[in-house]
């Protein structure tokens, strides 16, 4: 079935994308999560009459797109996020935030898919490429900050990433069930070895048996 997003779903699309998924996928997850919303003609014609509305904001000729790159050069994005001691994300920051943030901060409209980074999923500065006209890019200075705090450094930053890393390559046990130990102490002791016991004496018709060969 056909649904319209309403916010960036990974491997998805971008908030505002008509993309077609399977029912079950958009009942059970999309819909109770408000990530997306079905796709009928009314709402469609009102995303697209909106996509005109913004598309007025963008540059139509050369010259106004050098006059915008130029703003944008001077423009610095700062999200301040929740984050791990690794600096990882409890979420990610996408083209739709950017392009969000960009509206919010400096009254300038970018259109989402022109904004060419992924997801971002880590604390850090980032340099966003954004393709303003043919031809003309320009990278936007942004800031993944953790929330109530501040970025650490360059070094930092890159410790942070390479102990999360080599945490994450580290195999697992391949012993799964309990330790070693109680399973040696559950083991039953071996069995104690029987003695040998000792011969039986000769029956003593046999001794009269032999002394009677030797006479003859």
């Amino acid at each position: 079935m056909d649904v319209i997003l309403l916010k960036d779903v990974e491997k998805v699309g971008l908030r505002g994308d008509v993309v077609s998924v399977a029912r079950g996928y958009a009942r059970n997850f999309l819909f109770p999560r408000q990530l997306a919303e079905e796709a009928t003609k009314a709402r469609v014609a009102e995303l697209q009459r909106r996509d005109a509305q913004r598309a007025r904001h963008e540059a139509k000729t050369a010259e106004e797109a050098k006059a915008l790159a130029a703003r944008l050069a001077k423009a610095e994005l700062r999200f301040d996020v929740k984050a791990g001691p690794t600096g990882a994300l409890f979420g990610s920051v996408t083209p739709t935030d950017i392009a969000d943030e960009l509206w919010s901060t400096a009254k300038i409209r970018v259109d989402r898919r022109k904004i060419g980074i992924d997801t971002i999923k880590r604390i850090g500065r980032y340099d966003v490429p954004i393709d303003v006209f043919q031809d003309i890019r320009v990278d936007v200075r942004t800031l993944v900050v953790p929330e109530g705090g501040e970025l650490p450094s360059e070094a930092e930053l890159e410790a942070m990433e390479a102990a999360e890393n080599e945490e994450a390559a580290e195999p697992e046990p391949l012993h799964e069930g309990p330790p070693i130990e109680e399973l040696a102490a559950e083991e039953p002791a071996p069995a104690e070895e029987e003695e040998p016991t000792a011969a039986e004496p000769e029956p003593e018709w046999r001794a009269d048996a032999e002394a009677a060969l030797r006479d003859e």
